[in-house]
């Protein structure tokens, strides 16, 4: 649950996880670098069929931070709500799907409708991850 929360807003993962600094630490850099590279412009565009303005409106300096952090938002919630995680091994689905999304940004222009493209193609190994590791 706390690995859907964190996909939902990183920091509210921590925040379910009783890791209140952390998750409003969280909960402002996503908002900073959200701001700073317009990202939710970038998703109005491209889910309303304007792919290029979309890749225009994005600021590739800060948007290329935004897909590692995520992804490690969404594994440090669901690694401090499992109990007995190994810390290791459960990462690797989340390094992944932040690798797959810095590549999916930088590659964006390629992309039919990009910001889905990517965000999919970073949730999709996350979640295969943490199926996997659910009893473990």
């Amino acid at each position: 649950m706390a690995a859907l929360f964190s996909m939902l807003m990183p920091g509210f993962g921590q925040i379910y996880n009783h890791q209140f600094f952390k998750g409003i630490i969280f909960v402002v850099l996503e908002h900073y670098d959200n701001v700073t590279g317009n990202i939710n412009d970038a998703i109005h565009l491209d889910f309303n069929g304007m792919h290029q303005q979309a890749i225009e409106a994005a600021n590739y300096g800060s948007l290329l931070f935004y897909p590692g952090f995520y992804a490690y938002t969404v594994w440090d919630a669901w690694y401090h709500a499992k109990t007995g995680a190994n810390k290791t091994t459960s990462a690797i689905p989340f390094i992944i799907g932040g690798f797959v999304g810095e590549f999916g940004a930088i590659f964006s222009s390629k992309l039919p409708i990009p910001t889905l493209t990517v965000g999919l193609l970073m949730i999709i190994p996350m979640i295969i991850g943490m199926i996997i590791f659910r009893h473990q």
